[in-house]
């Protein structure tokens, strides 16, 4: 018998796709070298964080804030919460206060906070495919049942599908953008028409139907801004991080902010901050918080982004790879040149180029690349990939 849960075994051996790849390409940097492993698996950003972090650091270091490691309210610190909510609002059209902001240990815990917050055993929660593959496993660990609905053929919202999947059990609808895997921004028009028909469904079926706008690479936008889920969607919920923008993964801060105008908002925030406790993150880190106040209008060079997405999306679609071009994000999502998109990984891996398979997002004959790796990486394996597109008979 196993020492672990049976559910969590076959969730190891069958969702891990995207860590199993990164420790591969550990292994072949081990053996022939950094710079001959091409390595687009993770979107962990190899860009730092902006100056302004470096030196509010450096401040907080030099002139602490007595008691500022101690507990703080659950839902964190009024001063951080305020100046998130200052920000939210001034992109959209409600009175965005602290009161509505929750801070969390990245986006990962405002998801799981808001999901426990709202379910009840058994309650389902529409995901669009291609999704974040954690999202499952984030309904399943608060008693939801996961509704995989696809998107249209430019990786857009289809409502005419999300519609029909809308049942008495429904709860909750998590759209991602940019999204992760594919870089595609929802255009606010879609939203709107998303938010109309949830509208209807809601007086059709007597309950509310939340949407959670997961957002950690909203600032990640490149030719079109981010539309504002809350002018479009009235229960509606934003959930992120400063992984991306701030280039602060490791250190796990993030909010959840709810939208003013939802149904018993109060009691939500008090549902929420009850389970950021019970689940055990209790607050979201100190120092990070207080680090971040002041940094809510800074951000990575974005600019930079665009220029790695550029120079990947020209090269790889002039050698015959096609695929939909991101509008913001980490990641290009392309279609894989043989049905078999594993073939297809492993075909690559020969050329030291290590990728995703497209089945771990729910989006089979697809592949991922994460290009928030360094320009040198990509302009050296800019070889393997011709090399690759010849033995495939590309172009």
């Amino acid at each position: 018998m196993s020492i672990i849960a049976t559910k969590v075994k076959d969730s190891i051996e069958n969702a891990s796709w995207i860590r199993r790849m990164f420790e591969e390409g550990a292994a072949l940097r081990q053996q022939y070298g950094d710079d001959k492993v091409f390595d687009f698996t993770l979107g962990n950003p190899t860009m730092e964080p902006p100056a302004e972090l470096k030196l509010e650091l450096k401040r907080l270091a030099e002139s602490p804030v007595p008691g500022m490691h101690r507990y703080m309210n659950n839902a964190g610190y009024d001063e951080t919460r305020a100046a998130v909510a200052e920000v939210i609002a001034e992109n959209c059209n409600q009175p965005v206060a602290a009161s509505h902001i929750v801070m969390t240990c990245g986006a990962g815990a405002a998801m799981n906070v808001t999901l426990k917050a709202i379910l009840n055993a058994g309650d389902e929660v529409i995901i669009l495919a291609p999704y974040f593959v954690e999202y499952k496993f984030y309904i399943d660990n608060q008693g939801g049942v996961p509704v995989i609905v696809q998107t249209d053929e430019k990786f857009q919202p289809d409502l005419n599908a999300i519609e029909k999947a809308i049942s008495l059990r429904t709860r909750a609808i998590v759209i991602n953008s940019p999204n992760n895997p594919t870089g595609v921004i929802y255009p606010k028009t879609a939203l709107m028409a998303l938010g109309k028909m949830l509208k209807r469904k809601e007086a059709e079926f007597g309950r509310p139907l939340t949407v959670i706008s997961d957002e950690p690479y909203a600032r990640i936008s490149f030719e079109e801004p981010v539309a504002n889920i809350f002018d479009c969607v009235e229960n509606s919920i934003i959930v992120t991080s400063h992984s991306k923008d701030l280039a602060l993964p490791g250190e796990r801060i993030g909010y959840l902010a709810a939208n003013p105008a939802m149904g018993q908002v109060e009691l939500f925030i008090q549902g929420a901050v009850f389970c950021n406790r019970v689940l055990g993150f209790v607050n979201a880190p100190a120092l990070m918080q207080r680090l971040i106040t002041k940094l809510q209008h800074c951000s990575v060079d974005v600019g930079e982004y665009r220029k790695k997405r550029d120079r990947l999306y020209t090269h790889l679609t002039g050698l015959g790879f096609s695929m939909v071009k991101p509008g913001g994000g980490f990641f290009l999502f392309p279609k894989s040149p043989l049905a078999d998109e594993m073939e297809f990984i492993r075909i690559a891996q020969k050329y030291m180029i290590l990728l995703v398979p497209g089945s771990g997002f729910g989006a089979p004959g697809f592949f991922r690349i994460a290009y928030c790796v360094s320009d040198d990486m990509i302009e050296r394996s800019l070889g393997a990939w011709d090399k690759l597109a010849n033995e495939l008979g590309l172009k």
